[in-house]
């Protein structure tokens, strides 16, 4: 037969905490970086573009001020007047270019090294002042630059233009700076969350590892290791389950060492007794019937043991009780007209309670006879038994009451356990009956009370209306 293959990992829930962790900061972190680098990379273009629009915007004022027919008629001279007060910063280009009759010609600002650089750049030139928009980037030999021009045209009818460049690249380099930066900040920042959710992780599955320690070391033989409960969080609601269920399974397995040292303790008498009649069997008619009739008893009463030791052991299950509501005339009459075959006594019906009860009709029923049964054991023909029912504000009372010699006081309790005789001699019976009668009445929640002198009478005291399962603890 194959086996189905368990699905999952082998990677140690720490280790998956802590992963899971790491994966989460490590998306959160590459998402900020993301984020941090395009922001300021729009930052970086707004600044410049702004550099470039008042530029611009500061030489067409000042060209449209222009009166002097000088300045109007030459480009150099309106480019020169104008550059000579300006004070551009070092990442700025500014530059006059117009068309003379032969090339074209460019007055840089302040002759600037980058700025030079470009205005001796004829393709660069021709490019930009070409082009069909007025700004767009380039690489120049200066590096990558942003620029922006507007065109004037002079009095001779010559174009000429004015050219505002921006040098990127320091900008790209403060913004790089700014992003590893911030990765060597998250890196150190990963290390240090793992070292803590590698710490943080351990204290939090320290109660499981000591649930999975305490169950390897849980045998049948040794059902009595807890687990310690601290704090009121989910792991402690976990130790505390789990030392729930060990104390159902050591109850279990109480239960059914109990089972089994009771019946090898009761069935060993009667195995032996039918075992010496065998043995012992002759050939004559008259003694061959007798050991028959003896085996046959013997027999009948281990019979009578073992089926009391099953209802013993089925006390526990869920459907050792089923309740159902039942008139309680019907429950008495049919308990009273039961009794009545068990033996030659006066039986006496002393009172019926009227009213409806939730009970387990056979269980009850079975344990009212056991009473019966016990009370006719312990009693002479013709004795007086009596028994009788009341159901008063919500209790439910049933009785059987006897003649006989009675109990001592000081073995109240003690009839109540297993193979234990109230008389001290075992007259009939096993001693299981009033430990069933007993478990029958835990079941519906109720009680079991003795109360004796010049007979004895036993008291059935149960909720007539139990509000939840019966077999259930309150």
């Amino acid at each position: 037969m194959t086996t189905e293959r368990r699905r999952g990992t082998r990677i140690p829930a720490r280790a998956q905490i802590m992963g899971w962790l790491l994966l989460v900061l490590v998306v959160v972190l590459t998402t900020v970086v993301l984020l941090a680098r395009q922001y300021l990379h729009n930052e970086t273009a707004s600044r410049v573009t702004n550099a470039l629009e008042q530029e611009t915007t500061e030489f067409v004022q000042f060209a449209s001020t222009q009166r002097d027919p000088r300045l109007l008629n030459n480009p150099e001279q309106l480019f020169h007047a104008y550059l000579e007060r300006q004070y551009p910063d070092a990442s700025e280009a500014l530059i006059g270019v117009w068309r003379s009759p032969t090339r074209l010609r460019a007055l840089p600002q302040a002759q600037r090294d980058r700025t030079k650089r470009i205005a001796e750049t004829p393709a660069l030139l021709r490019e930009i002042t070409t082009s069909e928009r007025s700004y767009g980037t380039a690489e120049t030999p200066a590096g990558p630059m942003r620029w922006s021009r507007v065109r004037t045209v002079t009095g001779n009818g010559e174009p000429a233009w004015f050219v505002t460049g921006h040098f990127t690249a320091d900008e790209t380099a403060q913004t790089n700076r700014i992003v590893q930066t911030l990765l060597l900040v998250g890196g150190i920042g990963v290390v240090l969350a793992a070292i803590a959710a590698w710490i943080v992780a351990g204290a939090i599955l320290a109660p499981v590892r000591q649930v999975r320690r305490t169950a390897a070391e849980i045998g049948e033989r040794d059902l009595t290791q807890r687990i310690p409960v601290q704090g009121r969080d989910d792991i402690a609601a976990l130790a505390e389950q789990f030392n729930a269920m060990l104390d159902r399974l050591q109850e279990a397995f109480a239960t059914q060492r109990q089972f089994v040292d009771d019946a090898s303790h009761e069935l060993r008498t009667p195995i032996t007794i039918v075992r010496g009649n065998l043995e012992l069997l002759g050939s004559d008619p008259v003694e061959r019937e007798e050991v028959v009739r003896l085996c046959t008893d013997e027999l009948d009463r281990m019979t009578r043991i073992v089926e009391d030791l099953l209802v013993l052991a089925k006390v526990d299950r869920p459907d050792f009780v089923t309740p159902e509501p039942i008139s309680l005339v019907e429950l008495t009459s049919d308990v009273d007209s039961k009794v009545r075959t068990l033996g030659d006594r006066r039986w006496i019906l002393e009172n019926i309670g009227e009213g409806d009860v939730t009970v387990d009709r056979q269980r009850l029923t079975q344990a009212v006879v056991q009473l019966a049964q016990n009370a006719v054991q312990h009693t002479e023909q013709g004795s007086e038994i009596r028994i009788g029912s009341v159901l008063d504000q919500g209790e439910l009372s049933l009785w059987v009451t006897d003649s006989g010699p009675g109990v001592d006081p000081d073995k109240v309790e003690m009839i109540f356990e297993r193979f234990t005789h109230g008389s001290g001699e075992g007259r009939g019976g096993a001693g299981l009956g009033l430990s069933i009668v007993r478990a029958i009445a835990e079941a519906h929640h109720g009680r079991v009370r003795v109360r004796t002198g010049d007979g004895t009478t036993f008291v059935l005291e149960l909720p007539a209306a139990p509000t939840s399962n019966p077999t259930e603890e309150s």
